[in-house]
């Protein structure tokens, strides 16, 4: 059975990677919070709403669902925007895919088709599309034509296999960005440590301000 490692609770884990839905709203929320939080939202919003359905979610009024996101503990830093970003991807979800989140790579016909499909999709911008096929290729089998090429060449969650994994993968990011902030650079997707370490060593030329 598939297994993804990115909450502290076995039960959030398995819904993740069981439930297209449940992740593709991981992703959505994987943003200016853990990775633990944002991925342990999907089982969160579950159990406030009763169940996970794209229809559903799209067609419920967005007070109500900007409630759900706010009750406290709330799911994220920004319940109010990740609750509407939520809402459009449902809203995406059901137009496109008649519903069923697992249509966007189980009918594609190859990897760029699928890179473009979700592209397409409300809160996922470039780094995220390639971490999800990242995800989807490494950890959930999902292998279609042109995969190899498509995949980013800098880690992403789909190199992460195990708790002690993620640890190690969020430690490298954050070293990273920190590198970044003291040389005043932009954050770009990484390839290794010593791609870091390059960048804590260009000092303080380009600094910014």
């Amino acid at each position: 059975m598939a297994e993804l490692h990115y909450t502290d609770d076995d039960a959030a884990n398995h819904l993740i990677a069981t439930d297209p839905l449940a992740l593709l709203i991981g992703f959505v929320l994987d943003q200016q919070v853990t990775v633990q939080k944002a991925f342990s939202g999907p089982m969160e919003l579950r159990q406030r709403l009763g169940s996970l359905d794209a229809a559903r979610i799209a067609s419920m009024p967005a007070d109500r669902l900007a409630a759900a996101f706010a009750e406290r503990p709330a799911l994220h830093r920004f319940p109010g925007s990740m609750a509407k970003r939520v809402q459009a991807l449902a809203q995406a979800i059901t137009d496109d895919y008649a519903g069923d989140a697992a249509r966007i790579w189980t009918t594609a016909s190859d990897a760029a088709e699928l890179e473009r499909r979700i592209a397409g999709l409300p809160g996922f911008g470039g780094m995220k599309v390639k971490s999800l096929l990242a995800v989807l290729h490494k950890r959930l089998g999902v292998d279609l034509p042109g995969m190899d090429d498509a995949l980013p060449s800098y880690p992403t969650l789909g190199d992460v296999d195990s708790t002690d994994a993620l640890e190690a993968y969020q430690a490298k990011k954050r070293a990273y960005k920190a590198a970044l902030r003291e040389s005043g650079d932009k954050f770009e997707p990484w390839a290794d440590a010593k791609e870091a370490a390059a960048y804590a060593g260009k000092g303080s030329s380009k600094r910014r301000g």
